[in-house]
């Protein structure tokens, strides 16, 4: 018994350690992820804690459930519009990219260390796809607000490439292991198996699951524990039908996350804690797993092979993919640089060692593997937002409420409660609460709050700054309206990105040549500016994209629910 609590003792004091040093990491601007691993290396056995751990089964089943449930939650939070604004390229990017990042890699692997192909192409094949769990954690608290084209892509592609990933180290494996089983039809069948039951389940799985949290009525804690259960149900019955569980979790996550009912209200902040819950569980383990000393070893090779990874196979592979898609040139640079490795090449790593690969080849693997994530999450992790400012990624912060919350009066019929914090130099200051709702007539306050107390509204009430005022709002109105209350800084921000004028979608872009004397293009003259922008970016413009007429710029300045061009900003050149 004392056994078992020492073991307790040990994962709770490592968990916390992890936690607590989550704030140094913050400060210095380091990925949360290498804390956990940094820690999971010191507890280990050529660490200060000592503790031998070998267990590569239980690490497969941690890290295997922990992915999971990350992509779970990733799904969770992931819009039908994000899939309409990125789905063709990420889905270039998962297949061709991954392959492509593979040959380029293998090949320089395979003369570099002067190994056989195969084994230098199945190591190409452990880092080759991007790491959800890195990308997800990583760009949602970069702390910077990103293109959403970017953003988009960046998340598809790490959802939806690991199957391409397992696929291509499977056959490696098998090119090494068992060669007369390698066999051209049973790489393709794999693939469509891999695929086409993920998909299946997926999306079938996940409609029934959500089709059962709008009927079933439980526990407001259980209805999150009923998703998490459930995914990974279908996570393992995809498995056992050798299609791809995560691909399969990750449908079910955007199913279930869009089918929006009483049952969801409260479910993403309860998966948010399972989500840190598992990083740092997974990655404290992995980190347990791998002894310094030997990557140290091999430090130089996983140097050379990174530098490879980052600066050449990547690059190509994302220009091979997305040449054909109307990205610009600094979106290019910034998608090759954020193909970030985590768990899922540790993981793939892992895989070799447990099917018959010469035990030093496999350890050669596992340790250019951990070196190779280590320095992609140093390298390119802990540039992520200063990247994106430089190469003009970044969008002006965006006023939103403070707090949402959504009030379900039937199955399926919610109000929502949004909440905006007076900020000084704002327009809300010392006005009446009641006049902020002059141009939003399904607005009503709720509650306004200061210092703490409720304050009794009547007709002489001005709200002050720091003041919390509470609305019912259609919540697609929200940003529109938290205008109001953002400080005159931050208003100035958004008017020197996109402009001082407001243009509508529907002008002629004729028509704005004329009022403003400036030469365009005859092709587009006849266009209005959402048709316009629609040739030059593609299907879906997003907010950000510009096009610059004669030193006038014309900016995407919003979009509405269904992510179509809502209003455009035009910024005069300097005189």
């Amino acid at each position: 018994m004392s056994q078992i609590n020492v073991i307790f003792l040990i994962m709770a004091v490592l968990l916390f350690v992890s936690v607590v040093a989550s704030r140094l990491s913050a400060r210095l601007g380091m990925p949360l992820l290498l804390v956990f691993l940094g820690v999971g290396m010191l507890a280990g056995e050529e660490g200060i804690g000592g503790i031998a751990f070998y267990d590569l089964t239980a690490t497969t089943i941690v890290s295997q459930l922990a992915l999971a449930i990350i992509l779970l939650d990733g799904g969770l939070r992931t819009q039908f519009e994000t899939f309409r604004i990125a789905l063709k390229p990420a889905a270039v990017l998962a297949s061709w990219g991954v392959i492509a990042t593979v040959f380029i890699l293998g090949m320089f692997a395979m003369f570099y260390l002067g190994v056989d192909w195969k084994l230098g192409l199945l190591m190409a094949a452990i880092v080759g796809s991007t790491d959800a769990a890195a990308v997800f954690s990583l760009l949602r608290n970069s702390g910077v607000r990103l293109n959403a084209r970017i953003q988009a892509t960046l998340e598809l592609e790490s959802g939806i490439n690991d199957p391409m990933a397992i696929l291509l180290v499977s056959v490696f494996i098998s090119l090494i292991v068992t060669p007369m089983d390698a066999t051209f039809g049973s790489i393709i069948l794999t693939l469509i198996k891999q695929l086409g039951f993920g998909l299946l389940f997926g999306l079938v799985a996940g409609k029934i699951l959500a089709i059962l949290l709008a009927k079933i009525r439980l526990v407001e804690g259980l209805y999150a524990l009923l998703i998490a259960s459930g995914g990974l149900l279908v996570f393992a019955l995809t498995n056992l039908a050798d299609g791809s569980g995560f691909l399969a979790v990750y449908l079910v996550g955007v199913m279930v996350g869009n089918s929006r009912n009483s049952s969801t209200q409260h479910v993403l902040n309860v998966m948010d804690g399972l989500v840190w819950l598992a990083q740092a569980v997974m990655f404290l383990v992995l980190g347990l797993l791998v002894m310094p000393s030997r990557m140290w070893l091999h430090g130089w090779d996983a140097l050379v092979i990174a530098g490879c990874l980052i600066f050449v196979a990547r690059p190509l592979a994302v220009w091979t993919s997305i040449k054909w898609f109307k990205y610009s040139r600094k979106e290019f640079f910034y998608i090759s640089w954020v193909g970030l490795r985590g768990a899922v090449p540790i993981t793939l790593a892992i895989m070799p060692m447990m099917s018959g690969v010469h035990k030093n080849d496999a350890q050669l693997l596992f340790d250019v593997a951990f070196a190779v994530v280590i320095l992609s999450l140093l390298i390119q992790g802990t540039t992520i937002p200063v990247f994106a400012k430089k190469l003009g990624m970044v969008l002006p912060e965006k006023p939103e409420p403070l707090d949402n919350r959504e009030v379900w009066l039937a199955d399926k019929l919610a109000v929502n409660l949004l909440s905006f914090e007076v900020s000084k130099g704002s327009d809300a200051e010392h006005s009446h609460p009641y006049a902020m709702t002059r141009q939003f007539s399904e607005g009503r306050l709720f509650a306004l709050i200061r210092a703490g107390e409720t304050v009794n509204v009547n007709l002489s009430t001005q709200m002050q700054a720091g003041d919390v005022a509470w609305y019912v709002l259609p919540e697609a109105q929200g940003d529109e309206f938290a205008l109001q209350f953002a400080s005159a800084d931050k208003q100035l921000d958004e008017q020197q990105f996109y402009g001082e004028f407001e243009v509508k979608p529907d002008v002629k872009v004729g028509e704005l040549a004329f009022a403003y004397g400036l030469k365009v293009d005859e092709s587009v003259a006849d266009k209005t500016l959402r048709e316009a922008f629609r040739q030059y970016f593609g299907d879906v413009p997003v907010a950000g994209d510009s096009l610059d007429w004669d030193g006038v710029r014309v900016t995407v300045k919003e979009l509405d629910e269904q992510s179509y061009v809502k209003s455009f900003g035009l910024k005069l050149p300097k005189k």
